[in-house]
């Protein structure tokens, strides 16, 4: 179906999953703005999109590294502290490896990884202008129906029949699940347990998990200068979370 057919699936099973188990909160969703709600699915519809694409690409690991540069951006830009500028620097040096000439990437899917960064950075800064409105797991549940709505002419034109074929509504129902309806519950969770330092230095975990997960089961094994990067951009992003005063928003 193409990396664009399958996360429309992916999209649209899990906003349904979500919008019916919040279905009882949706009740008085006709009584508040849907400005930021549209804006935030937006964002959502572009991020997929663009870490879709890239990961057709380039290894999970390192697309997943370079996405989670958007929300270590807006940790540490418009900070004033002077340790700020640290993260920025380890950051930064992560990206240069990935551009090194021990680095063989895709410039495309490169392009896209960092498209995802630039969308999960605007979905944040989106996320917590609605959730002044709207209770969070409503609020986000709408966000991924508008994201779901947006990506369905892009996702149909890829997938066309196939996505009616049985095995791959399986497998994106799993995906849905494993992918967006079980992380969002257990970040929710999380939430309500953790200061937000915490919770930001476990997520910054992602990238790791990930080149993990790359490596046992696609066998995309990190070279020594990827591994680097990688190490580099976690360091960062649980820098930054030691001075977060908000709370990152669940990934969808």
């Amino acid at each position: 179906m193409g990396p664009l057919g399958f996360v429309w699936l992916r999209v649209g099973l899990a906003a349904l999953l979500l919008l019916a188990l919040n279905a009882r909160a949706l009740r008085t969703a006709g009584t508040r703005p849907l400005r930021w709600v549209i804006a935030g699915g937006a964002a959502v519809a572009f991020m997929n999109a663009c870490f879709y694409q890239a990961i057709d690409r380039i290894p999970l690991g390192l697309a997943t590294t370079v996405e989670f540069l958007g929300p270590l951006a807006v940790a540490v830009l418009g900070s004033r502290r002077a340790l700020d500028f640290l993260w920025i620097a380890l950051a930064g040096a992560g990206v240069a490896l990935l551009g090194s000439p021990g680095v063989e990437l895709d410039p495309v899917g490169l392009a896209f990884a960092f498209g995802a960064a630039v969308g999960w950075a605007a979905y944040i800064l989106l996320a917590k202008r609605m959730l002044e409105d709207w209770p969070l797991g409503t609020g986000l549940s709408l966000t991924l129906l508008v994201a779901a709505v947006l990506l369905a002419p892009f996702g149909l034109a890829a997938g066309g029949s196939d996505l009616l074929d049985p095995a791959v509504l399986a497998v994106g129902l799993a995906v849905a699940v494993l992918g967006s309806v079980l992380p969002f519950a257990l970040e929710l969770a999380a939430l309500r347990q953790l200061t937000p330092a915490t919770f930001g230095i476990l997520l910054s975990l992602e990238p790791a998990v990930a080149a993990f997960a790359g490596a046992l089961v696609l066998s995309q094994v990190p070279n020594t200068v990827e591994a680097l990067a990688i190490v580099l951009v976690i360091a960062a992003s649980a820098g930054a979370s030691l001075g977060a005063r908000r709370v990152v928003p669940p990934e969808m």
